[in-house]
Parts: structure tokens; sequence; C-alpha cells
């Protein structure tokens, strides 16, 4: 089949087209990668001990696990007992409970989804209602004073909260030294 000399141009275009659009779309896959990196590490340093491998103390006072950001300060800490997780600011940190990303994040995504996944359980009868999932937050003003979250019910959920607060809490000090 023979094409025409435009036909020919208009599939060169289209052909040129492609390419930078295949490059734009790989530069921006490469951008995505790195910022994935970046928020691995941040959690790895954020990370302290495997909240599961506490869970197992059948101690009612629960085991204290320490919040650290980035630069290995602690920012909070953690008692985990066999049924309730209570986070605590440490004194001088002063977080306010509307600040990005607590509430869109911490208590919509990562709460919210434990909240929604429990409630379907108990509606398909896999979970006792009374078991879901539930997360209250003491302020003073709108300062986080703690956050109690009971029926977690995994272990890896526990993990989860930890390093999602970590990060959360990390982010909202970057965020209110701007």
């Amino acid at each position: 089949m023979d094409y025409s000399e435009k036909q020919i141009r208009d599939i060169l275009e289209l052909k040129e087209w492609i390419t930078e659009e295949l490059e734009k779309r790989q530069i921006e896959l490469e951008r995505l990668k790195s910022n994935l990196t970046i928020l691995d590490s941040i959690l790895k340093q954020s990370s302290f001990n495997k909240a599961s491998s506490l869970i197992s103390s059948p101690d009612k006072e629960g085991s204290v696990i320490p919040i650290k950001s980035g630069d290995n300060t602690v920012i909070a800490n953690a008692r985990v007992t066999s049924n309730e997780v209570v986070i605590v600011p440490s004194k001088d940190i002063k977080l306010d409970v509307e600040m990005h990303p607590f509430k869109s994040f911490f208590l919509g995504r990562i709460i919210g989804g434990m909240e929604n996944k429990d409630n379907l359980d108990a509606q398909n009868g896999k979970i006792d209602p009374d078991s879901v999932i539930d997360c209250i937050i003491n302020k003073d003003g709108n300062m986080i004073r703690e956050i109690l979250i009971k029926n977690y019910r995994e272990r890896e959920r526990v993990n989860e909260i930890i390093n999602t607060v970590a990060w959360s809490f990390s982010r909202m000090i970057e965020n209110s030294k701007k």
C-alpha cells in the first residue's frame, strides 16, 4: 500500500508525539518511584520495634513503644495492650487535630478504612458489632492530648497504626514550622 507524502508526514508526527509522551511518562514514573523510595526510607527510619512482638504479652499495663521522627527524636509514645493502643504525643509536641495529614490521612484513610472493613465484617456476621475498631481523640482545645484506639483486633493493624502515626506526626511537625 502506497502512502502519500502528507500521510507519511502525519505518521512521522504521530510517532514523534508518541515518543515524546512516552518520555514524559517515563520521567513522571521515575519521579513517583523516587518519592516512594523516600517515603519508604522515612517510614523505616521512624520504625522502632515490631509492635506485633509486644502484643503477645498478657500484661494489662501493656508495652510502651517510642514513636520517633526521621531524626530519631521521640515525638510520641504508644502503649499497646491486648485490646487497645493509646498514643500520647511528647509533652513539647503540639499537634492540631485539624492539621494535614492527620485528619485526612490517618483518621480518614487509615482508621476510616479499618472501620469500614470492620463494619462490613460485622454486617456479614464475621465479627461481633462490638468488635469494630473505635478511635477516640482526646484533645486540649484543638491539640491532640491522646489517641485511643480500641478493638484493633489484628497485630498487623498495630504496626500500620504506629507507622502511620509516626509519619503523620512528623509531617505535621514539619508543616507547623513553615
